[in-house]
């Protein structure tokens, strides 16, 4: 399903769960697409919620953005909601995606009820952390190189991008390379690696825009501040992630005004959602009680 910003641009979304439930507005990862993970939405109907997921600007059948800021997602969001006849949501971003669910948290916090940030960074050049530390290659190679620029950052993604666009499950842990160690390769079996294989091949399916846009946003201004969030936020981490190392969930814990921290040292980027997702639909669940 799509619908239409004032600019013209496509929005694409999907929901599934109860029809009366409150949104439960997932942000997914870099690169993503719209696409159901149903165990994702079993876990939202159990606790009352409409799952909704979109595909950010450039991803799929969404519209490019080009120039967008991590804060650009809210209007975005206020026009979903609006769509939906929705004024209350709880909101959780999984990799790439925790920083639009914390841009949500701080500007919508008449609108937001709670927010979840799963293995999500910190903002680029934060004070006290090596924000590259810990990634595995793939990553230093990917963000070193949005660092510099568009020019240098294009070339590298229409590379990763050609994997990506045919990729299987069977294939998806190898095409991850170093980005997964033992704890994410045992994760990526089934039907979690099917949906992780068809989200890739989603996310590139009309180019790299907007894979190339959430890289470039990432490394400059977020365009909010992180001290000003009002909202409760909770933060999930795993100890063996290495898209997005434990000091980005331990920074975040420390820094985001009231914070709930879950520091998963056994869990991994992919297996903490696989294996606690329902938790985390429960605690935001618990905020609208």
């Amino acid at each position: 399903m799509e619908i239409e910003r004032p600019d013209g641009r496509k929005l694409e979304y999907l929901v599934a769960g109860p029809d009366d439930g409150v949104p439960l507005v997932m942000h997914t990862g870099t690169p993503s697409a719209a696409l159901l993970y149903q165990p994702m939405a079993d876990a939202a109907a159990r606790h009352g919620l409409r799952l909704v997921l979109y595909s950010r600007p450039g991803y799929a059948n969404s519209t490019p953005q080009p120039g967008r800021t991590v804060a650009d997602v809210v209007p975005e969001i206020v026009a979903l909601l609006d769509h939906l006849g929705a004024n209350r949501f709880v909101t959780a971003g999984w990799s790439g995606g925790g920083p639009h669910a914390l841009a949500c948290a701080t500007l919508l916090p008449n609108w937001c009820a709670a927010a979840a940030v799963i293995a999500g960074p910190t903002p680029f050049g934060a004070d006290g952390i090596d924000w590259l530390a810990g990634m595995g290659a793939e990553n230093i190679e990917e963000f070193g190189a949005a660092a510099e620029g568009e020019a240098k950052l294009t070339p590298y993604l229409e590379a990763a991008a050609a994997e990506l666009a045919t990729v299987t499950a069977d294939e998806v842990a190898t095409a991850l390379g170093d980005l997964v160690d033992a704890v994410d390769r045992n994760a990526l079996t089934d039907d979690f690696a099917t949906y992780n294989a068809a989200s890739f091949r989603a996310s590139v399916s009309t180019g790299i825009s907007g894979w190339r846009d959430d890289d470039l946003a990432f490394v400059n201004d977020w365009g909010f501040d992180l001290a000003t969030v009002k909202v409760p936020v909770a933060v999930w981490q795993g100890g063996h992630d290495r898209m997005v190392p434990f000091a980005h969930g331990q920074w975040l814990a420390e820094h985001v005004p009231g914070a709930t921290a879950h520091l998963e040292p056994a869990e991994g980027h992919l297996s903490i959602v696989l294996t606690r997702f329902d938790a985390i639909v429960e605690e935001l669940a618990a905020y609208l009680r």
